[in-house]
């Protein structure tokens, strides 16, 4: 999904890219992820003002994932709202920190990567199958969501361990 600076340049309307791939590599390291559906972009580029080219649309991909507290199955639709500026020429050196404009020095770019990119940033970090999940108890295995197992799960600070027993 190369998208050519000269093209959008001389382009009267703005340059569609409607592209599908597979993303299964790019989320081989995340053990909380079992399955996840080809990544769809559609987005749309055009000229803006100052030879800053502007890209956005929708990312959209599905992924199957693990309750981080009960490991039970959750499959979210992923869609992300996608925008970015580039421009074409090197970074100038009094750049403002509110500029997000990406400088690239050829005269195309990938933005199958930048796409990448959104879709690992939206990925929920701690994957939940809802807020209040109780998760698992860590003694037993028992789903606290299902009900309360009866293990003794009181944390007492091993300095205080002595004590415990004093007021019995």
């Amino acid at each position: 999904m190369l998208l050519p600076f000269r093209k959008v340049a001389i382009s009267d309307r703005p340059l569609q890219f409607n592209e599908q791939w597979d993303i299964k590599e790019l989320i081989s390291n995340r053990q909380d992820i079992t399955a996840v559906t080809p990544l769809t972009a559609d987005l749309s580029a055009e000229q803006a003002t100052g030879g800053v080219v502007d890209v956005h649309g929708k990312v959209s991909a599905g992924v199957d994932m693990l309750c981080s507290r009960c490991l039970k199955p959750i499959s979210e639709h992923l869609h992300i709202d996608f925008h970015e500026q580039f421009k074409q020429g090197e970074q100038p050196e009094d750049l403002s920190e509110d500029d997000d404009t990406v400088y690239v020095d050829g005269e195309d770019i990938d933005l199958k990567l930048y796409a990448e990119e959104a879709f690992l940033l939206h990925l929920p970090f701690i994957p939940l199958c809802s807020d209040t999940c109780k998760g698992l108890c860590p003694k037993c295995g028992h789903e606290l969501n299902e009900g309360d197992c009866g293990c003794d799960n009181e944390v007492i600070d091993p300095r205080l361990a002595g004590l415990k027993d004093f007021f019995k």
